[in-house]
This record gives C-alpha cells, structure tokens and sequence, in this order.
C-alpha cells in the first residue's frame, strides 16, 4: 500500500520561517517515553554529543531561488552510543543547502536500554517536515532520511518500517504518512547477525543476549517490501568499522523486491568518511548522490 502524503502547514513554538538555521523540538508537548537518561548533555570533540535525551531537529533550508522543494533528514551516526553531529550531520546539511535541498538535522535520542526510541523519534521527524512541507518550501512527496553508520541503519529501519498515518485519527498531524520518499545510507549498519553486523550498535540498541525475535526486527535486510523507498547507498571495501556486506545485502534485497538503488563501493575511504575530504574519489560521493536525486525525478 502507498502512503499518500497528508500536509497541513503548522509553525512549532518560535520558528522563523527564513533562510536561517533553527532549531525545533520532536516532541514540543513532551515525548510519550522516555529513555532512562537522567545525566546533563555532553559535547566533546566540538559537536559529537551523548546523554541525549530530548531530540531536537537543526533546520537549513535553502535560497528560494536555488530551492529544488526536495529535503533530506539526517541521522548522524555513532553506534547508537553518540551522535557525530558535524560531519555526518551539520556538514551534510549545509552542503544540501547550498544545492537547493533542504537539509535537517535529527539529534535523536539515544536508546539506553529502549530499543524502539530512536526510530520514534525520526518517524516523528519525518512527519513534522511534512506537515511544514507548505510553509518550507518543500514538496511533501520528495523528503528522505539518510543516515551514516548506526545512524543509517536507524534510517534503514524507517525505510522499511515505516507506516502510512493513523487514517481515523481526528488529529491531522497522526494521519500523516512518516514513509521517507528516498533514502542516503553512508557505511550503513544494516544487520544484527553475527555472521557479518556490528556488535557494538546491537548492544547498545538491544541489549545483550542472543534474542533471535530483537536481532531479526533489527536486521532489516530482512525487511525490505516492494514499498521501501530507493536507495542510495556509499561504502569503502576498506571499511573495517562495518564491513561492506552489511550493504551488499541490504542492495541485493532492494533488488530483489524491484526497488530502484544505486551504490559505490569505493576503494579507499575507510569508515566514517561523511563529509570530510580525504584527496580520495570517495569525495565524490555527494555529486554523485545529487546526480542520482534527478535520476529518480526527486529534483529536476
């Protein structure tokens, strides 16, 4: 079943609708959870955060005149332990700014033991950007997520377990579709089996244990539909952090269920690359994920 995209402008708290940054909250009235963290936020090396337990979304919207109306939520990574908000997110995002896509950050709460929160809160990301699609400038059926690391395979999970709204709801904003239209995987963590995932994010998003019913929720090769958006996928085969398979598999199902994607495995890059220069053709990677953005009709 498609989701139709249901949009109703609505402006949160104090936002300005002008070019500049801002910043909103994912739950302005109070999330329905919490995740257990009761200790202060902290920064260090800059801008990498952890204790996160408020979600916030930093939003860069481009000059009209260069605005293409598409949008991408970005979910930086960090093994579900911290969150690189620089190079895989602020970075990312001014860099989609200046080509005309909007650009908005998700510092998601960490999960500590409560597995289902980071992917409730970029769901609800997703629906807050198109209920302002109106008032942004954005085409409410041209809104992705990408993600980097941990933070990719948090965007994997809403790609394909995503859901159309609550129809019967009376409240407009829970009838709205939280499907990404597309969606950008960077070195993506994509599987909790043994065989070849990342044991480090498991543990943090999961727990402990070999509870085969939470590794297969978590494993989302495995739950890739005809409905999962399409996908962009970049790697380096000299990727020692998350091993390349881990998006060989996640491509091979979107193949297998018909869904357009595109990846580059590039020779050099190693993991964790996002938005640095590295004098390496994994510099590419963000023309070319522009480049196949027109092939997918997400931007003229």
């Amino acid at each position: 079943m498609k989701c139709i995209a249901l949009v109703v402008t609505l402006i949160f708290g104090t936002l300005v609708l002008t070019a500049q940054d801002k910043v909103l909250k994912v739950w302005p009235n109070g999330a329905p959870n919490h995740n257990g963290m009761d200790k202060p936020e902290e920064k260090y090396d800059g801008v990498r955060v952890r204790n996160v337990s408020e979600a916030e979304m930093y939003v860069y919207l481009p000059e009209k005149e260069k605005n293409t109306g598409a949008a991408v939520v970005i979910c930086p990574g960090g093994g579900y332990m911290i969150e690189a908000m620089d190079h895989e997110g602020y970075d990312m995002a001014k860099w989609l700014k200046s080509r005309g896509v909007a650009g908005i950050v998700l510092k998601y709460r960490l999960p500590y033991g409560h597995h289902e929160i980071p992917s409730g809160d970029a769901r609800q990301a997703l629906r807050i950007v198109r209920k302002n699609a109106e008032a942004w400038g954005i085409d409410p059926v041209k809104i992705g997520i990408a993600g980097s690391s941990a933070g990719g395979h948090l965007a994997s999970t809403v790609g394909t377990r995503f859901d159309c709204g609550s129809k019967e709801s009376e409240d407009s904003f829970e009838r709205i579709s939280s499907r990404p239209d597309f969606m950008l995987l960077l070195y993506p963590v994509i599987t909790f089996r043994e065989e070849f995932g990342h044991m480090g994010s498991r543990k943090n998003l999961i727990g402990e244990g070999n509870d085969w019913k939470m590794v297969e929720e978590y494993s989302n090769e495995l739950h890739v539909t005809p409905q999962t958006p399409p996908t962009f996928l970049v790697l380096a085969d000299d990727d020692k952090g998350v091993v390349p398979r881990n998006s060989v598999e996640f491509y091979l199902a979107l193949k297998e269920n018909n869904v357009p994607a595109e990846m580059h495995i590039f020779a050099e890059g190693n993991h964790g690359f996002g938005m640095n220069k590295k004098n390496l053709p994994v510099d590419q990677w963000p023309e070319l994920f522009y480049n196949w953005l027109k092939a997918v009709k997400m931007i003229e």
